[in-house]
């Protein structure tokens, strides 16, 4: 699987995103999707809340976003990403 990565600007705020050829689909750093939908100034913090509010939403985590090794500015760190359907 060959990735490209890139910074997609979304009201001036940065996402991280990864282009996947095998599967030839996009995935798109949660952390940085919810930080632009809901302006929050602790995205992670958001997304622990909301999935400790909704048990569901914790125990199908795994399946809904996949942690992948991402370059950022500070070097390579996994992060969560979600597939683009």
């Amino acid at each position: 699987m060959t990735k490209k990565q890139e910074i997609k600007l979304f009201e001036d705020k940065k996402v991280r995103t990864v282009w996947d050829d095998e599967k030839e689909k996009w995935f798109f750093c949660v952390v940085d999707v919810v930080e632009v939908l809901t302006d929050s100034k602790d995205p992670k913090d958001y997304i622990k809340k909301m999935k400790k509010r909704d048990p569901e939403l914790s125990k199908g985590w795994g399946q809904i976003v996949t942690p992948l090794s991402v370059q950022t500015a500070g070097g390579k760190q996994k992060v969560s990403l979600k597939q683009q359907k």
